[in-house]
C-alpha cells in the first residue's frame, strides 16, 4: 500500500511567510526553508521579528486568509487522492493551516502548533515531534505502507531520501544542483505521472 507524503508550502501554496513579508514590508519575513536548513533557528528569528514590530497571529491570518492554492494544485491533489493515500506533511502550523486546508478540500495535514498569548502575541511553537517529516514517514513505513515524498525545501530531503521514491517539485536551482539524483519537477501534471509512476 503507497501513501504519498507532501509538503504544503511552496508546492500547493505560496508560502505564507513570503506572502506577509510582502503584505507588511518587513524584508526579513521574506527567509524560508530554502534559504536556511535549521528551522527551529529560522523559527526563533522570526518570532524576534515579530515582536519587534508588534505584529501577532491575527496580522498573520488576515493575510493567510487572501492567499489561494497555487493554480492546478486542488485539482493535482484531487487526483492524487483518487489513487492513492495523501498526507500533508508541513512544519507549518494549526492556526496558519486551517483555512488553507478548506481550499484545498480538506486533505489530512499533520503540523505543528503555535504558543500564543492572550494579547494575540506569539510567543513560542511546539513541533509536533523531532524532526516531523522524516519521523512521520519512518513511522508510516512501520505501519505497513510504502511512502512516496516530496517537497521542495531542505526539511523535505529527509523524508524524500527515505522513502521508496521521492521528488523535488518547484525547489531551487541550489537545491536540484546538490541533489541531481532527485528527479525534480514545476508542472504539476508531470509530477503526477511521476508519482503514479513510482506505485507500479
Amino acid at each position: 500500500m503507497y501513501i504519498t507524503c507532501l509538503d504544503l508550502e511552496g508546492v500547493l501554496v505560496p508560502e505564507i511567510w513570503i506572502a506577509f513579508s510582502k503584505a507588511t514590508g518587513i524584508e526579513e519575513l521574506k527567509k524560508t526553508t530554502r534559504d536556511e536548513p535549521d528551522y527551529d533557528k529560522l523559527m526563533r528569528y522570526r518570532l524576534k521579528i515579530l515582536k519587534e514590530h508588534g505584529l501577532g497571529l491575527k496580522e498573520i491570518q488576515d493575510v493567510i486568509a487572501t492567499i489561494d492554492p497555487m493554480e492546478g494544485a486542488k485539482e493535482f491533489l484531487d487526483e492524487l487522492r483518487s489513487c492513492c493515500q495523501v498526507i500533508i506533511i508541513s512544519d507549518t502550523f494549526t492556526q496558519f493551516a486551517a483555512p488553507l486546508m478548506k481550499k484545498l478540500g480538506m486533505p489530512t495535514i499533520f503540523c505543528n502548533s503555535l504558543v500564543v498569548a492572550d494579547n494575540g502575541e506569539v510567543t513560542d511553537f511546539k513541533m509536533r515531534c523531532e524532526q516531523s517529516k522524516l519521523t512521520t514517514v519512518k513511522a508510516l513505513q512501520s505501519i505497513g505502507y510504502e511512502t512516496i515524498a516530496a517537497g521542495d525545501s531542505y526539511n523535505d530531503l529527509g523524508m524524500i531520501r527515505a522513502s521508496k521514491a521521492g521528488f523535488l517539485f518547484r525547489s531551487t536551482d541550489k537545491i536540484k544542483a546538490d541533489n541531481p539524483d532527485l528527479p525534480a519537477f514545476d508542472d504539476y501534471g508531470d509530477f503526477l505521472a511521476a508519482i503514479k509512476a513510482a506505485m507500479v
